[in-house]
């Protein structure tokens, strides 16, 4: 435990920069969105209301009242939640690959840590959903943040605030990483995770074998995905609605589970018998 702990932690801090750049990024760019929509909500308003001299009533009725829907939709707010997908995404091919760039390559020098192998895999794992749920947790808050900043520069008679869940439903981005059930939150950041693991197998197919390793690699993990998704194969080869809604997430519980074991397995396997130093 005590080498997974320090593992995880050089993880954590070989990533830092890039991770509280996307913090730095999303904060500004959001709270931004709150001021540029928020203005440009009242400038709509006010030239309707007194150039057009359209009755303030009747423009609330057309165009609604100014809400955090209208912050969530903007450029201003989504391109860095893409932004931070993008990276986490990318970074979590090149966690792996830095350890063999340069000449020393670094990869020998962790694998001949006195540690079991596999403690390397979860290290990595672990890193990337401390990644995934920190910046989550960060987008929450600032949520918050950002429906009080809202209340400062909109007048109540022209707002709608909005609960914390609406917020989430604003958009289709916000509505996949904030679940609105725990049920939602186990089937997509299970799936997630599902894919996380294949794609790591993956990588060390392709890092044990080279080029023949990235088609075994795939293949492996076409396998597993279709394991993966045989209950709703089943489930629609038999007919819709042969399994009730809790049967069929429980049978995807247990085959995420099973794919999560066999992804770990081999990646273990490859880790010990393949990949040497």
């Amino acid at each position: 435990m005590k080498n997974y702990l320090k593992l995880v932690n050089f993880e954590f801090n070989r990533c830092v920069k890039l991770y509280f750049s996307l913090i730095g990024l999303t904060i500004v760019s959001q709270l931004i969105a709150v001021f540029v929509e928020s203005r440009n909500y009242i400038n709509q308003m006010n030239e309707a209301v007194y150039q057009n001299k359209i009755p303030k009533a009747q423009f609330l009725s057309e165009t609604g009242e100014m809400s955090m829907f209208w912050v969530a939709n903007s450029s201003w707010f989504l391109l860095p939640i893409i932004i931070s997908v993008t990276a986490v995404l990318f970074y979590s091919f090149y966690i792996w690959y830095v350890e063999w760039m340069g000449k020393n390559t670094f990869i020998y020098r962790l694998l001949m840590l006195p540690t079991t192998r596999i403690t390397v895999f979860w290290s990595k794992l672990t890193t990337i959903a401390l990644m995934i749920f920190g910046l989550v947790s960060i987008q929450l808050i600032l949520l918050l943040v950002e429906s009080q900043l809202l209340k400062l520069l909109v007048s109540s008679d022209i707002r709608l605030d909005l609960s914390l869940q609406q917020i989430s439903e604003a958009t289709y981005y916000l509505s996949l990483f904030i679940p609105q059930s725990f049920l939602s939150f186990i089937v997509y950041y299970g799936t997630g995770f599902v894919f996380l693991f294949l794609g790591f197998t993956t990588i060390l197919f392709e890092r044990s074998f080279r080029f023949k390793g990235i088609i075994m690699g795939i293949g492996f993990s076409i396998v597993l995905f279709l394991v993966f998704l045989s209950p709703i194969i089943v489930d629609t080869v038999l007919g819709s609605n042969w399994f009730y809604p809790v049967e069929l997430l429980i049978a995807e519980v247990i085959a995420g589970l099973l794919v999560i074991a066999l992804s770990s397995w081999m990646s273990h396997y490859l880790l010990n018998k393949k990949i040497t130093v």
